[in-house]
């Protein structure tokens, strides 16, 4: 059993302020895999003091100095690929094969794309005789979540320390296990003390004083809209730049044409990955209501062919993460039931053979109507529901026809056709096809958040502009 009772600040492993401990529990088998301390205002203040010391020297390095240590980062997070996996599987639940396969290796992914955009990225820029200078904007709050806890993790601190912030990170109390070896990593790097910083604890315990720091420039939240809400009334009082990204209920269009049916298992697939964890999770798919049955008998299938159990053995599916949130699923599938949407595949209860851990069947429910409960609500879970429309600029309408923007999806074997739906579609990202790039931008509209993560325009996020008038003689501006 894992024990994590001491927090990161200053370079130093040190005991928290007040000792208080929460068991972290595996929900594959219920039961408990560890323990961590759970922190408070004291040791947050301690940890921001240290990050406001550091950030003195630290935004004064160089270029060259920055992508030394992300590039030694990188060649620990490596050495530490196998003990990342292991804590990812045991904390939340992700299969072995997903845990080595994806979340891992986004970490990995970030910290290169990080280094690649610091080579040329412009911090200075030459307006006539004016000079605009982009410099870190100083202490940064990283609140992060249980779903994909490594990749909010590394997206927050990768561009952080390319830009020559430094931060307290405060990841999910749910799934911590990652976020103290991420701070191991860290300090094996040799990163300077203080620079990087870790607080275990609760959102009331950490995050709310953590976001309300006076000496915190910057807080960045991944988690739910409701949690993201309190974050920002939280920040508000010191008028801090607060970054978002927050839930979901992207729609995913499927065009009418000759590959519906690839698109539809493809879909399937896309939803049941993480059972379901995702918060750009393409969980509302739209087909054409006169291929409705094609679509269902195709959904079936390709749900059918998806196994579930032991995240450690060869199951597509492993657990959600919690009881809280298995209960919540179950609920919300049973009132997709109740209100008459039509069950394709799953279901209430757990999958047959399974009595303990928190397994969902992989669900898929079709002839969905937008006011259905669970065409409106982030369910979070392996649910898919499918619904209907009779023309491309009905699907458009549905499709953002929701409180939320984070995503959304096209699929079909006309580019020029998918290109001109996703240019009407309003969400942070537009996927066409399944593609994937670490270079773009995400984040989302309206509910969904605000800011954007990944890539160049991370950056941005944790860069102040300022202007320096009179910085070159007029006449050697003209």
């Amino acid at each position: 059993m894992r024990e994590y009772l001491q927090f990161y600040i200053d370079g130093q492993w040190v005991d928290p302020v007040e000792p208080k401990t929460l068991d972290v529990i595996n929900p594959a088998t219920e039961e408990v895999a560890g323990k961590i301390s759970l922190g408070g205002a004291a040791d947050v203040d301690k940890a921001v003091k240290a990050a406001k010391k550091a950030f003195v020297t630290w935004s004064q390095t160089t270029r060259e100095e920055r992508l030394d240590v992300l590039n030694r980062i990188l060649a620990e997070y490596q050495k530490r690929f196998g003990d990342l996996a292991t804590a990812v599987t045991e904390e939340m639940g992700a299969p072995s094969s997903l845990a080595q396969r994806a979340q891992v290796p986004i970490g990995m992914g970030h910290l290169g794309t990080a280094a690649a955009v610091l080579k040329d990225f412009k911090f200075e820029e030459d307006r006539g005789p004016t000079m605009i200078v982009k410099e870190p904007i100083g202490v940064c709050g990283f609140i992060t979540p249980w779903n994909w806890p490594l990749n909010q993790i590394v997206c927050k601190v990768a561009p952080a320390i390319a830009t020559g912030c430094t931060m307290v990170l405060k990841p999910s109390e749910v799934a911590p296990f990652t976020g103290h070896i991420f701070a191991e990593i860290m300090h094996a790097a040799g990163v300077p003390a203080g620079v990087f910083n870790l607080v275990q604890g609760d959102g009331a315990g950490v995050g709310a004083p953590l976001s309300s720091h006076p000496d915190v420039d910057l807080i960045s939240f991944t988690g739910s809209t409701r949690a993201g809400i309190e974050v920002a009334k939280n920040a508000a009082p010191t008028v801090k730049r607060v970054a978002q990204e927050l839930g979901g209920k992207s729609p995913n269009i499927v065009l009418d044409d000759e590959v519906l049916g690839k698109s539809v298992a493809a879909g399937v697939a896309s939803i049941m990955t993480n059972s379901g964890q995702s918060c750009n999770a393409p969980t509302r798919m739209l087909v054409p209501a006169a291929r409705m049955e094609e679509a269902i008998a195709v959904a079936g299938a390709a749900a059918s062919q998806i196994t579930v159990g032991d995240p450690n053995g060869n199951s597509l599916l492993g657990p959600v993460v919690s009881e809280v949130q298995f209960n919540k699923i179950q609920k919300l599938i049973q009132s997709g039931i109740d209100e008459g949407a039509t069950l394709v595949a799953g279901g209430v209860g757990r999958p047959e053979g399974l009595d303990k851990g928190y397994y969902v069947k992989p669900t898929v429910f079709a002839n969905v109507t937008p006011e259905m409960t669970i065409s409106k609500e982030e369910i979070f879970g392996p649910v898919l529901s499918i619904l209907g429309y009779e023309n491309v600029d009905q699907a458009i309408q549905i499709g953002n026809d929701t409180e939320y923007g984070l995503a959304a999806y096209v699929n079909g074997a006309d580019l020029s056709k998918a290109r001109d739906v996703a240019s009407k579609l309003r969400a942070g990202q537009v996927i066409i096809n399944g593609a994937s790039d670490l270079m773009a931008p995400f984040g989302g509209y309206k509910m969904s958040g605000n800011g954007r993560e990944w890539g160049d325009f991370a950056f941005n996020e944790f860069l102040e502009v300022k202007a320096v008038l009179g910085y070159a003689p007029k006449e050697a501006a003209e």
